[in-house]
């Protein structure tokens, strides 16, 4: 494990401990569950970018048109 030390403005610092207060766990465990959603978000972020980079251009379009079709049509 590793430590990392953090320089936060004060009112930053107060809020993240009260948030970690609120869910009842330390401002370590938020920090870390903060942490874990943002590789999330970016590795989720990156697999996209890689699919988009291969997809059918055409095709997709064709799909977006078919559900404009169906949006028009009353289709939920």
């Amino acid at each position: 494990m590793s430590v990392v030390t953090l320089r936060l403005p004060d009112d930053t610092c107060d809020r993240l401990k009260q948030l970690a207060a609120s869910r009842g766990i330390s401002l370590n465990k938020l920090m870390e569950e903060l942490g874990t959603a943002a590789i999330a978000a970016h590795d989720a972020e990156t697999r996209f970018r890689a699919m988009a980079a291969g997809a059918d251009r055409a095709r997709a379009l064709a799909v977006l048109d078919r559900l404009d079709a169906l949006d028009g049509a009353g289709v939920s």
